[in-house]
């Protein structure tokens, strides 16, 4: 039994060098038996990568699957309601935000924001199906989702350029929620109203600003920029 001469770690008989520092081993009176099976692998291994399109093939049977079999129970469970229509939509909208994505990496961000928002505009339209509700979907609840998707383009725009910061990235991100729920509560009274009576949304829209206002100071001030990172490890 030998150890290192360097860290002390205990040397297997077949080490030519210490596995921990990598300090070579000279060692005459116990040479290093050669013969011996090393006690690790000496070859480095790697795991082939999972086929994109396998993947992408089994995320959408599994997607399938379920829907269909919800479908089918629909037909036999209470079939005066559409409920499976709300499973249908979920696996629609999971399809939409993962199958298209993982086959097309290098998908541009207007394209996939675009996929993702048309997703859940699906879903709330299979919702408003089966609540007899395309009104209300056409009035109230399709105006907020592409509202939100244009906050979200957007949003992932700025960031692009600023995604270097998590300050500036904090700032952005506090100032688009606000901006966000200022036109939800727009949308929300002009399909209730008629005409817009803000009420709520200044309360949340003023915190905001309250929080974005401190950032933006510290974020212009070198100083306190270095304080902010250090206390916050950012």
């Amino acid at each position: 039994m030998s150890y290192c001469v360097h860290c002390g770690v205990e040397l297997d008989a077949t080490a030519t060098f210490c596995p921990l520092c990598h300090t070579p081993v000279a060692d005459p009176n116990q040479p290093p038996d050669l013969r011996a099976p090393k006690p690790f692998p000496t070859q480095r291994g790697e795991v082939a990568p999972v086929s994109k399109q396998e993947l992408a093939l089994l995320v959408t049977a599994m997607l399938a699957c379920v829907a269909l079999c919800c479908g089918l129970l629909n037909v036999f469970l209470k079939p005066e309601r559409g409920w499976s229509l709300y499973v249908i939509g979920a696996a629609a909208m999971l399809w939409l935000w993962l199958v298209p994505p993982l086959l097309a990496r290098g998908m541009h961000l207007l394209l996939r924001l675009l996929v993702d928002v048309a997703a859940v505009a699906l879903y709330v339209y299979l919702i408003s199906l089966d609540l007899n509700g395309k009104a209300w979907f056409w009035g109230l609840a399709a105006p907020i989702i592409f509202w939100g998707g244009a906050i979200l383009l957007l949003l992932g725009l700025v960031l692009r350029v600023y995604r270097r910061s998590v300050i500036t990235s904090l700032t952005i991100l506090i100032g688009s929620l606000g901006v966000f729920l200022f036109g939800v509560e727009y949308l929300i009274d002009l399909w209730l109203y008629g005409r817009w009576d803000p009420s709520w949304s200044l309360v949340v829209l003023t915190i905001c600003l309250g929080l974005v206002i401190p950032l933006v100071i510290v974020r212009r001030i070198p100083s306190l920029r270095e304080e902010a990172r250090r206390r916050f490890h950012i």
